[in-house]
């Protein structure tokens, strides 16, 4: 028996994936509707019947999240690349992401190197693979902290470091953070960074982690460079 192709079952997880989100939307409607119906509770019983509504709900949402992760995990696949400055998409996803990140205390500092060269992107694709890292490495610095980005040349590629001063991650978890399902994080789903790694692969690159407990976390993401071909900023 061959195995099937990914394109083949990204569609099946695809469609998979698309049917349980249409259950779970119809479960989440009728609890809402159930919710409206215990809009005033009177007794003890009405109170722990609207709690327990809420919860439930709460949990269809998860489900949901989690669906939508998985299935952008499992689609990444048949990439759209083109000739890109790296310079402008982390530049845009900084530019993005740092209101947000001024607000919890987390300033962002970005440091191309002048003489970068091109690389073949899917920019949608690593703008997402670079947001999780980005986002991980936020709330990885839950009392503030900095967050910087490097990037230079690399024998024949491009160098992307991604680091943090957060709280680190346990020597005994390090070879385990790009593994799916695998999480700390109590709301985590643990697909962020297994997805970022298939990201980078896709892209013929490489990541890699360090990081020590107390003192912060250090993402390398190493993607082949182009040369002679035209750049879209």
């Amino acid at each position: 028996m061959t195995a099937e192709p990914p394109a083949e079952l990204a569609e099946v997880a695809g469609g998979f994936i698309h049917e349980i989100k249409n259950r779970v939307g119809t479960l989440s409607l009728n609890l809402q509707l159930l919710a409206e119906d215990f809009a005033d509770p009177r007794t003890p019983r009405e109170r722990q019947a609207l709690d327990r509504v809420g919860r439930l709900s709460a949990e269809c949402q998860k489900l949901v999240d989690l669906a939508s992760d998985f299935l952008r995990f499992a689609r990444v696949h048949d990439l759209k690349t083109e000739p890109t400055a790296l310079d402008a998409v982390v530049s845009r996803v900084v530019d993005f992401l740092s209101p947000t990140a001024r607000r919890v205390g987390v300033e962002i500092r970005w440091f191309p190197a002048p003489d970068l060269p091109p690389v073949r992107l899917d920019r949608d694709l690593f703008e997402q693979c670079l947001l999780n890292l980005m986002l991980n490495a936020e709330q990885a610095m839950p009392d503030g902290g900095t967050l910087t980005l490097t990037a230079a040349r690399d024998a024949d590629g491009v160098c992307l470091d991604v680091i943090d001063t957060g709280c680190g991650i346990p020597p005994d978890q390090l070879a385990k953070v790009f593994r799916p399902f695998h999480t700390t994080k109590a709301s985590g789903h643990g697909l962020g960074l297994a997805t970022t790694r298939k990201i980078v692969l896709a892209h013929g690159g490489t990541i890699g982690v360090q990081s020590e407990p107390g003192r912060g976390t250090k993402f390398t993401v190493r993607l082949p460079a182009l040369g002679g071909e035209g750049v879209n900023g």
